[in-house]
């Protein structure tokens, strides 16, 4: 699939509505009002785009370990065995995320969990069953971690993320946000229909979505766009190779160049992986995309950084997050 075999009106839905959500009764109103289309209308095309996989759902994406625990981690993985391998890794249910990519470390994943035990738990059994080490990367810091852009026009810079405020937090929260990362409802009043799975009324969901986002527990709201089923398959995840007092100054300057999708900070691991900043560079071309790490790579703030290109080859997976288990959820 690509961008040109979508209409006018689902690429203004995919490029206008990947954030900010109207936090309203009746979002999608709001929503086909400014593309001015009706509310039966929109909710037909949002479906429709679901069905075909050029979008995951509408609902959230949540900061991590703030509700629950999440890491990347890494497999080396001889190729004869990357399908079943691949496939236990899948059969996680707190895996959100998988992609096999050109590298020795090939099969890097998304854990997540309601809790750090269950985390490291779930990493065991993946090594166990697969007879493999894997590579715990977690997040130290996020410079940013939308992952929303526009699907059309010139690229433009990230915003530097701000912390979030996990003071908000409150026990009844982990169902409403295991429920946005499941998808809202594709009806007229979705808060509703969510408020009434998790036993909550209208108004206190929207109310508490609201704090989330407010709070950056909620990093974003709207449509989750699959972007290798829209043509942005040429897509690299850097690593750099750098000392700890440059890292910061590193990952603010590559938010500010347009084709940078996300940055962020994570573990290094002795012996094993000494590349603790990350970004991510989504393209429709391999080109394009070396394009971008070139110029990235004339940043005196990258200068003299070692660094590692992992384009990505397949995706296994990719579903919303884990934050509550799932008999608590049924609960």
């Amino acid at each position: 699939m690509t961008m040109a075999l979508l209409t006018p009106i689902e690429t203004r839905i995919l490029d206008d509505w990947q954030r900010d959500l109207p936090l309203v009764p009746r979002p999608f109103a709001v929503m086909a009002d400014a593309l001015q289309v009706s509310e039966a209308d929109l909710l037909a095309r949002l479906a429709h785009l679901k069905s075909i996989g050029a979008i995951a759902r509408v609902g959230a994406t949540c900061r991590p370990n703030t509700v629950g625990a999440s890491t990347l981690a890494a497999l080396s993985v001889p190729e004869a065995r990357i399908d079943e391998v691949a496939a236990v890794v899948a059969a996680e249910p707190g895996v959100n995320h998988s992609y096999l990519r050109e590298n020795n470390w090939n099969l890097w994943f998304v854990a997540t969990a309601p809790d750090a035990g269950e985390l490291l738990a779930m990493l065991a059994r993946i090594e166990d069953r697969c007879g493999l080490k894997v590579l715990n990367l977690p997040l130290r810091r996020a410079f940013n971690i939308d992952l929303g852009f526009a699907l059309e026009g010139p690229r433009q810079a990230l915003q530097s993320d701000r912390p979030a405020d996990v003071s908000v937090i409150e026990p009844g929260d982990r169902a409403l946000l295991q429920a946005l990362s499941h998808g809202l409802p594709l009806v007229a009043r979705p808060f509703a229909a969510l408020g009434d799975e998790i036993g909550r009324s209208e108004d206190a969901v929207l109310a508490r979505v609201a704090t989330l986002c407010a709070a950056r527990i909620i990093t974003r709201l709207g449509v989750i766009v699959r972007h290798r089923a829209l043509g942005w398959r040429s897509n690299a995840m850097v690593v750099w190779n750098l000392p700890e007092d440059r890292i910061e100054a590193a990952g603010n300057a590559l938010i500010r160049l347009p084709g940078v999708t996300l940055c962020y900070e994570r573990r290094r691991v002795a012996g094993l992986w000494d590349y603790p900043l990350f970004c991510m560079i989504h393209a429709k071309t391999r080109p394009e995309a070396l394009e971008v790490l070139e110029t990235a790579t004339t940043m005196p703030e990258l200068s003299g950084a070692g660094r590692q290109v992992l384009f990505s080859v397949r995706c296994f997976k990719q579903t919303g997050a884990m934050i509550e288990r799932r008999e608590e959820a049924a609960a």
